[in-house]
């Protein structure tokens, strides 16, 4: 997998996806999700949840070096029918996605340490409507920033590898 050169990005490591994703396995599908990839770098998360069967996937990234790398990422793996590309600021594109409706199974929040809006993004994305009944969100953030409180989203588990920090995050199932 490619990503934009330079210290601006930093992908997930093959042990930062194998954690975060045998987290996710144990605790629902990822077959048919509909998958958000917030400051999507060179698209790993986004790309590891297609390949696992997710429906489709949403990568976001401002730098067009990232949006560079997530498309010949896609297309190497033949991955680019089911992934779209929204080269914006975040808080943008959740608004844009907001307006025309889109809802996720799955979202992925991965903001640069050095201005992380991780909060931000969590809460906006309830405010907006795009977590589906029974969805998840996983935010990695550097171990040091103070955690979002889950803007209303069940807090299911944290761990922490080196120096940064997973957390999910559920949305409850509507009831019946």
């Amino acid at each position: 997998m490619v990503a934009p050169r330079g210290l601006a990005t930093r992908p997930a490591t093959a042990r930062v996806r194998q954690s975060i994703f045998s987290r996710l396995a144990a605790r629902t599908a990822i077959d048919g999700a509909r998958v958000l990839d917030l400051y999507a770098g060179s698209g790993s998360l986004g790309i590891e949840a297609l390949s696992r069967g997710a429906a489709t996937a949403v990568f976001v990234d401002s730098a067009r070096s990232a949006a560079g790398a997530i498309e010949r990422n896609l297309e190497t793996l033949g991955l680019r029918a089911r992934g779209e590309l929204i080269i914006a600021e975040a808080g943008r594109a959740l608004t844009a996605l907001g307006a025309r409706g889109a809802r996720f199974d799955l979202v992925f929040i991965d903001a640069p340490y050095a201005d992380d809006r991780s909060a931000e993004r969590l809460t906006r994305i309830v405010e907006l409507g795009l977590l589906a009944d029974g969805g998840w969100v996983v935010v990695r953030q550097a171990g040091r920033v103070v955690q979002p409180a889950g803007a209303g989203l069940e807090q299911v588990g944290t761990s922490t590898m080196g120096d940064h920090r997973i957390t999910l995050y559920r949305r409850a199932p509507a009831a019946c």
